[in-house]
Parts: C-alpha cells; structure tokens; sequence
C-alpha cells in the first residue's frame, strides 16, 4: 500500500477560484483569459508556499484549453487532464528549475528549441521557476527571446527575489506580486481540509498551526500534516500542538504575565526556571511573550477587538485576556514589549540565553527612569485608585481638633474657636518679618504630627506652650485661655503680637491638618516645590550650566497656581536674561524628570528674592522640636521655643533691608547683571556659542 501524498500536493489548486488569499492576482488574470487580452510573459513574484507555480499551471492549462478563452480551464479536454493534478503533464507545457539550469548554455539551448511549434496545444509555455537564479548571462542570452518571441511562444518567470531579475527582462513582462494569505482566510481553509480528511482540530491548536506556517500555505500544510501523523483518536489536541512545535504552553505564559503585573519577581524566576528545566528555548519563549503583550496592547486600545475580530482566539483564552490587559497601564504594556522586542535581538548569537532571559525580566520588573517610565507608574497608581483607593479629592481627612489644651477648653469661646481665614497655601506671599517667620516656625514645630493624632499625650492643665504674660497682665489661676467681652488697653512699651501666637496657632491647627493630608493623596503645593527645588537645580546643572548659574545665584520659586509656576529673579535684567536665554525649556525638563509634572514657567521680577534660603535644606518639624529648649518654669505649662521668646522680646518694626553693596571694594570689577552673558560676548567680541561642556 502506497504512502499518501503530502496535503499541500493533493490539495494543490486547480482553478483560480480554488487559489485563496490571491485575489488581486487571480481576478485579473480571468478577466484577461476570458478577453483574450494574455501577454507573452508574466512575472510572478512573493514570498514561497503563497501560491506562483500553482497559479502559472492554471495559467497554462487555460491557455492550451480547448475552450478557450475562458477564465478557468475546463478540466474535461485532453490538455486539461493532462495538466491536472496527478496528471502526466504535457510535452508543451515545460518546467524548468533555474537553480540547476541557469546557465548561458541552458539559456541557449532554450532559445534554440523555443521557435519549433507546439505539438498537441496552442501554446508552448516556459515556466521557469527561481528564476531570480538565472545568471545575467543567461538573461542576456533570453533577453531578444523574450522581447521578440514567437506567436506561439509563452514565458512565465517566478521568483521570490524580483529585484535579481535584470531589468531588461522584468521591463518586458507583466508583473504580479503575490502576498502572504491572512490568518482569518487560512484557518478557514484548515478547516476546510480537515473536515474532508475526518480529523478533529481543536480550535485552541488552530492558531498554532497558522502561527507555524506564517502564511504560507504550503507551510501551513506541511505543519497540519506533521499534527495529524501523529494524532491519535482524539485528533490534533492542543498539548500535542504544543509539543510538537515547541511553543511556549499558555500556562507558563499566564503565569508570567501574572507575575509582571504583580512585580512578582520570584514567580518570573521560576516561570524562567522551569523554561529552562523543561528544555524549552529562552528565544521561543521570549517570542510567544511578545506575541501575548502584543494581545494585550491591542486589547487595551481596543475593548472591542475580540468582537470585531482584530484579535481571533479561542472563547476561554479570550476571557484570560481579558483580566491581564486589565492588570497593565498602556504604558506599562508597550514599555513590556519594547523590553523583549530588545531583548530578542540579543539571543541571536548568545551563549548564555538563560542569562539573557532573566536580565529581560529583571528589566522589565525594574520601573524605568526616563519618561516611558513616569508614565507606566502613573498608570499604576491610577489603576490602584480605581480598584481599591480614593481618588485624590476624597481622600478623607482627619478633622478633628488638636489636642484640647486644657480642661475648660473643651468649651472654648467664639473667640478662640473661630478661624481667622487664610489664603491658598500657594498663593502666601513671604513674611518681611523675622518676628513672624519665627512665630510661624515655631508653631509649625510645636504641632504634632497630622497622621498620629491619637498618639500624642494629652496633657491635663497645660497650654501648648508656655507664654510669658507681659507686664501689668494676670490671667485667673483656674481659667487657663479667658474669653473677656471686651478687649482691654495694653501698655504702649508692649506689642500686641505676643497675644496672638496661641489663638493663632490654635485656629490654625484644624486647617494645616486637611493640609498636611492633601499631599498624601496626590497633591502639590509651593511648599513641596520650594523643598525639591534643590534637586532641580542639579538636574538643570546637567542640562545647562548658564541657567543652573542663573537660578542658584538670582531666583527663587515664588508662587504655584494651577499648572503655572512662577520664579522671582532679583532683577529686570535677570528676568530678561532668563526668559530669552531659552531657560524656562530647561526647567520644564527639569521639573518633568525631578517631579513628573509639565508646568509652565512664568518669571517675574521680586528685589526682596533670597536664593540662598531657596536652596538651602528646610529643618524639618522633629528636627525643630529636637531644637527647642527645655521647658521653663517661668511661666504655666510648657516650655516654648525659643525662638517664640525672642521674636516676643524685639520690637515689632520690620528690620532694615540689609545693603548688597556692604562688601563692596573699590577696584572690583563692574559687572552688568541686566545683560545677557551670551548676549555681551556676541556684541562685544562677536562670539557664538558653539556647544555647552557639562562639568557636573
């Protein structure tokens, strides 16, 4: 008993209709047979397996049809059986294969036999298949052949490499490039061959076979009947898919995806573990990899790409999709894939491949640096708001008061519990006042910590600090904080301010609680901005030392409204300088990789601008109650700070601005601030800047 035929030659086409996934190419091939309208050479050109010498056969067989012209062969004359399939072939229709007969001497020879007329059919046809095989000299051999042919004389040229064949010749052929079939038209068209072989196909293998075959048809089919050689009853499983072509099975691939979205760095190990345990290759799983994020890149744009049809995978496969493209930020997923689209450049070659692969998954567990990388952690903390957390304008804030001061100021009067009303966080202009900055320091150093209220000791009788009382005022020995209906006169030699600081603090502190919270959740306010400024000049160091000298030496932040930040410098000069030296880019680029944020940058110019207390370090509230004295026995309760005493021990006038001039000498050289040092050395000397040198 004889061994059957392979499927791609019993199933070979026979008509141009039977041809799939040629439709450009077969349609106008019919419409000229059937009008008569058929050159003397063709050039068929595509990748292999898509279908060029099957269709120059039907080609021919229409030709030498005795019906013709028509559009397809009629299969019943004699030269149609003989050109059918597992027919003899016929002495007129010649096939000649270029890679053994691409000589000058096969070309002549052809030349020489190419003008005796057709015995039996209307046409002689030449199919020369890999023609892009044939040597120029053999093509030049052909070349007046083929330009001035016989009536009786047909060429048919098919290649994979159409650029190899000389111009000369391909100028003197009709052109028809053949293309790779879809998919969606190839699955169909297993299904077709199974059905009428009695073999099952899961539908989970289906996609196996046609990733196999990469749209070739001839490969598919050599795959297909590798799969149903060795199926068993049950027919071409998908285990059986799997292990015969060597991906990568679905269960290592969702427990990776799983493992990445989760930053699970041990199960990614194992998953590559038992890669290499289970003698799989690190390049074909790096490939099925990209392929799944690919999936789920096109399933996080498109929701609806598995109803539409732009994703074609199996029912329980699509729903496992389904959650994972949920798990990942588009980010996240492209910045994945760019990882391994990376990575499999790398294994071509290797000789560590295990090594390759886990460096590709530490990558890809390591959180980038650059832009792709703030981007997929800001999809990450969207993602965690919307499973599990509140958005940023709901986070809840713990209103409750500060630490009752005293037993009867569990009742306090209208005067001690109303707040005064204060101006936007960012919008407060800076205190001119050392009293103030100190009374303003202090008290932020004396409030607990707005996340632990709870742990801070309550004490009995005991004001938050202890106030020294000024002259000529006694306060009742029982009544800590007083409530009088009317206010009484005070000494002239005493300032009013003294007073405050306690019904200041004490209205303030409900309201700087909300606040301290509100950068917890998301927010971002001139205080934060002013304590990570330090940073941004180092990285504005980096990008460009002019401005980083500017901005260290004459600015300072200023205000934060909305998504516009504003810059005092110390002059009109250097507020020109700034803005047309290009600085502000630099900055932006600055503030985008130091906070992640995109403002735009708005400079004005302010005299009172100190940058040095804008880049030095802020202490920080421990820090400042490390500092503060010990309690003093002066007075009731606590002890306060020091710096309290003295801003209530000076006088409450303003001190004098301090004179820039004060260290002057005379022969110190005059230097311009209002110019443009770029500016200056172009007129001056005529000079261009060529490059900035980084010495960071």
């Amino acid at each position: 008993m004889d061994a059957p035929l392979a499927l791609y030659r019993r199933y070979r086409p026979e008509t141009f209709a039977e041809v799939i996934g040629q439709e450009h190419v077969t349609d106008p091939l019919r419409h000229a047979l059937a009008a008569n309208r058929v050159n003397h050479a063709y050039l068929f050109s595509g990748p292999r397996g898509c279908g060029k010498t099957t269709s120059a056969r039907i080609l021919a067989r229409a030709l030498n049809c005795e019906q013709a012209p028509v559009s397809d062969p009629c299969g019943e004359c004699q030269s149609c059986r003989d050109l059918a399939r597992g027919g003899p072939g016929s002495v007129d229709v010649i096939e000649i294969d270029a890679a053994s007969h691409g000589g000058v001497d096969d070309a002549r020879d052809l030349r020489e036999r190419a003008f005796f007329a057709p015995i039996s059919s209307r046409y002689k046809v030449y199919i020369i298949d890999e023609a892009h095989m044939v040597s120029p000299q053999g093509f030049n051999a052909l070349l007046k052949l083929v330009e001035e042919p016989p009536p009786h004389l047909k060429f048919i040229f098919a290649t994979t490499e159409p650029d190899k064949v000389i111009g000369t010749i391909r100028s003197r052929t009709h052109h028809y490039p053949f293309r790779l079939v879809p998919p969606k038209a190839l699955g169909d068209y297993l299904n077709q061959l199974c059905e009428a072989e009695g073999v099952r196909l899961e539908p989970a293998a289906l996609p196996l076979v046609v990733r196999a075959g990469a749209g070739s048809v001839r490969d598919t089919l050599s795959v297909l009947d590798q799969l149903l050689g060795g199926a068993g009853p049950e027919g071409v499983t998908y285990d059986l898919a799997v292990q015969l072509l060597g991906y990568t099975p679905d269960s290592l691939l969702d427990e990776a995806v799983a493992a990445f979205g989760a930053s699970d760095g041990a199960t990614v190990f194992g998953v590559v573990d038992k890669i290499i345990e289970s003698g799989q290759d690190p390049r074909r799983f790096a490939e099925d990899l990209l392929q799944r994020l690919r999936d789920l890149v096109v399933l996080r744009a498109v929701p609806d790409a598995l109803v539409t049809g732009l994703l074609d995978v199996p029912g329980d496969r699509a729903e496992r999709l389904q959650g994972q493209a949920t798990s990942f930020g588009p980010a996240d997923l492209t910045r994945m894939a760019d990882i391994v689209n990376a990575a499999l450049t790398e294994f071509r070659g290797a000789t560590a491949p295990r090594l390759l692969l886990e460096l590709m998954c530490a990558r890809i567990l390591v959180p980038a640096s650059d832009a792709s990388g703030v981007v997929a952690r800001v999809d990450r903390l969207e993602k965690r708001l919307s499973m599990g957390g509140v958005p940023a304008d709901q986070v809840p804030v713990d209103t409750r008061p500060a630490p009752a001061p005293s037993v009867e100021a569990a009742a306090p009067s209208p005067q001690t519990t109303a707040p005064r009303p204060s101006a936007p966080q960012s919008s407060a202009p800076q205190s001119s006042s050392p009293r103030e900055a100190a009374l303003r320091q202090a008290g932020a150093a004396a409030l607990p910590p707005a996340a632990q209220p709870d742990d801070v000791p309550e004490p009995p009788d005991l004001p938050p600090w202890d106030v020294e009382e000024p002259v000529g005022r006694s306060a009742p020995p029982e009544d800590v904080r007083p409530a009088p209906s009317a206010p009484e006169p005070q000494p002239q030699q005493q300032p009013q301010q003294p007073q405050q600081p306690p019904q200041e603090t004490q209205s303030r502190q409900p309201q700087e609680q909300p606040q301290q919270a509100a950068p917890a959740a998301g927010g971002m306010g001139v205080a934060d901005v002013r304590r990570l400024w330090p940073e941004v000049l180092e990285v504005i160091k980096g990008l460009r030392r002019f401005t980083w000298i500017m901005l260290s030496q004459n600015a300072q932040v200023q205000a934060l409204d909305g998504q516009t930040l504003t810059i005092a410098l110390v002059n009109a000069g250097a507020r020109d300088s700034f803005v047309a030296s290009g600085s502000a880019e630099y900055v932006q680029q600055a503030l985008q990789q130091v906070i992640g944020v995109q403002w735009r940058i708005e400079a004005i110019v302010d005299p009172s601008v100190d940058p040095r207390a804008a880049s030095a370090p802020q202490p920080s509230a421990p820090a400042a109650q490390q500092a503060a004295p010990a309690p003093s026995g002066q007075g009731r309760g606590v002890g306060a700070p020091e710096a309290v005493r003295q801003a209530m021990r000076e006088p409450g006038s303003v001190a004098p601005p301090e004179d820039p001039d004060l260290a002057a000498h005379p022969d110190d050289p005059v230097v311009d601030q209002g110019a443009d040092p770029e500016q200056l050395l172009s007129r001056e000397l005529g000079a261009r800047v060529i490059d900035e040198i980084d010495h960071g």
